[in-house]
């Protein structure tokens, strides 16, 4: 019998926020598979787990696949955890899931910490439904064509971007929605240096500057009204 595919998600800043069954599952698989070798490590050392991750990144996806993909064939139970939050989002392993799924190895989602739902949870906004875009292109006019596309659709919309361009985002954002709209920063989430800003534009922005603001972070823009 072939073995199974565990996705497993991890906490994204705080490591208390694991899951008893996530803890479970990589303790009992025969091999665990991570993006990055040392935040991998680190977080199976916090929480007892004397094991070696494989890493997987879009580097090697490929060539580790078919070798994953033997291990499952002889029978052994595979468990691929994010760096932190949920797998596949923006994570490798989408190669290694639809491998695996038209091979007939039975997939197992192990769910757990994701940082939109606290983020608009936290948001104070009245969410029914919402619109995820994700992250945007770093390519300039790819970038100002999505934002243009954003403009357009009347909901409450979820934006991601690495840390670095957290200032240049809500600039983006001001130049082409102005500073009617209300929007929330959630900061940091489940770490220490949590923050949620909530507010116009320019008052995020401001803060933004003023605080000196550089760290993992989600956007939720009100564009309903």
């Amino acid at each position: 019998m072939p073995g199974k595919l565990f996705f497993v998600a991890t906490p994204i800043g705080n490591y208390d926020d694991i899951t008893l069954r996530a803890i479970k599952v990589l303790k009992e698989c025969d091999i665990l598979v991570c993006e990055e070798f040392k935040p991998g490590l680190r977080l199976l050392r916090h929480i007892g787990i004397d094991k070696k991750p494989v890493s997987l990144n879009e580097h090697n996806e490929k060539e580790s696949t078919e070798d994953l993909l033997q291990e499952l064939y002889s029978g052994k139970n595979i468990a691929l955890f994010s760096d932190a939050g949920t797998p596949l989002f923006a994570d490798p392993g989408h190669y290694l899931f639809e491998m695996a799924i038209g091979s007939g190895i039975e997939v197992v989602i192990i769910p757990g910490v994701s940082s939109i739902i606290p983020a608009i949870t936290g948001s104070g906004l009245k969410v029914e439904s919402f619109f995820y875009r994700g992250w945007l292109s770093p390519k300039t006019e790819i970038r100002k064509n999505q934002l243009k596309d954003l403009k357009r659709i009347k909901e409450v919309i979820v934006l991601l971007e690495t840390p670095y361009r957290l200032l240049k985002l809500t600039e983006e954002l001001i130049s082409e929605f102005g500073d009617a709209k209300k929007i929330v920063l959630a900061y940091k989430l489940t770490t220490p240096e949590e923050k949620f800003l909530r507010g116009s534009l320019v008052f995020v922005r401001n803060q933004i500057k003023k605080l000196g603001l550089k760290g993992e972070f989600v956007f939720i823009l009100d564009n309903r009204y």
